[in-house]
């Protein structure tokens, strides 16, 4: 069994782990969120093709909707970061400055 970076709870709650690798949560065709230990953002480099790539460059993709994930794109989702903040990605709101807002800090 291979160890992930993240874990899942519930509906739509992605929890990142490890602080060496960075998640890039994709959820279709929307913006591709990075989430480092030092918070999260939309990413704007390249997706890696594979995730040795991805691996080697100390990302982990996170693809929503994987069967393995959630099985379906999200309108909402919230990703607990290393940095102590549980944050609410709103895609209905892509574009504006509501996108990505801090739902809670210091939830440890």
């Amino acid at each position: 069994m291979i160890e992930k970076n993240y874990i899942t709870s519930g509906r739509n709650t992605v929890i990142h782990k490890i602080k060496k690798f960075d998640l890039l949560i994709i959820n279709g065709d929307k913006p591709v969120v990075i989430v480092s230990h030092r918070g999260i953002g939309i990413y704007k480099g390249e997706i890696p093709a594979k995730r040795s790539i991805a691996k080697k460059a100390y990302q982990d993709i996170v693809d929503i909707t994987s069967a393995e994930l959630f099985g379906e794109e999200k309108t909402l989702l919230f990703v607990q970061a290393l940095d102590g903040v549980e944050y609410k990605i709103d895609y209905s709101k892509e574009g504006t400055n509501s996108f990505i807002k801090i739902h809670q800090t210091h939830y440890i």
